[in-house]
């Protein structure tokens, strides 16, 4: 099977772990709200190991300084744009109402920052690095699942059913596949820019979890303990894979 068509499924494979993350909001409800500061953690802990042992590290191994320092920046102000260019219209799959306005400012901040994370996958899997690709398309998967939640959890306050809760979330992840193929189209042509794009992908996932992630997670003083718990698990996961992995 040619390495393009590989690469796009398992990018594929992660947007559709997306999915995955509406499952507890089947089972609890609107109380699922309650785990949110937890499953945020978990993506800022995941995300932050990813981004710093698969993608920084390795970016400043096999590029200079500057390399690493334009690609963090670019990554950075990417994200950045593409937040201060979202529609908050209030209209969400043709429902209304404070809860279908949430609904769609989650799925538009979710569906801009997915085509980092796809140039992640593309970028690692262009690298010859043993492990790598793997590593970050694990990553990618486990961090995507409490985003589908994110995603989940104002649709079921305003009354979507559990399919288009699910499809909903898959569907911000679409970006993934298409960024995974554009970075490894683009790092197979020009070698010389892997080391920007591993630094790339890293600014714009590090991006997310400064301006987004850790933000969201850590507004209610009281759940202080859950995004910290959540952070370390997902820190750990990480870095066991990263062992196993050899990365």
């Amino acid at each position: 099977m040619p390495d393009l068509l590989v690469l796009f499924l398992a990018a594929c494979g992660t947007a559709l772990a997306t999915g995955l993350g509406a499952i507890p909001v089947w089972l609890l409800g609107t109380r699922a709200a309650a785990l949110t500061p937890l499953l945020l953690g978990v993506a800022a802990g995941v995300m932050g190991v990813a981004s710093i042992a698969g993608l920084l590290i390795p970016a400043a191994e096999e590029g200079s300084a500057l390399d690493v320092l334009a690609g963090l920046a670019v990554g950075g102000i990417l994200l950045g744009v593409a937040r201060r260019r979202l529609d908050h219209d209030s209209v969400f799959m043709g429902r209304s109402g404070p809860g279908a306005r949430t609904s769609a400012l989650v799925f538009a901040v979710l569906f801009v920052h997915s085509l980092p994370e796809g140039l992640a996958v593309g970028t690692a899997y262009a690298s010859d690095r043993a492990g790598l690709s793997l590593f970050v398309i694990l990553a990618i998967a486990i961090q995507n699942v409490p985003e589908g939640t994110s995603v989940a959890i104002p649709m079921e306050a305003a009354g979507f059913g559990r399919a288009r809760q699910f499809w909903a979330a898959v569907a911000t992840s679409a970006p993934q596949p298409v960024g995974a193929v554009i970075a490894y189209l683009a790092v197979e042509q020009v070698n010389a820019l892997l080391p920007f794009s591993f630094a790339f992908a890293a600014g714009a996932m590090l991006s997310l979890i400064a301006v987004e992630l850790l933000p969201q997670a850590y507004a209610d003083r009281r759940r202080w303990p859950a995004p910290t718990l959540g952070i370390a698990a997902g820190a750990a996961v990480m870095l066991v894979l990263d062992l196993l992995l050899g990365v």
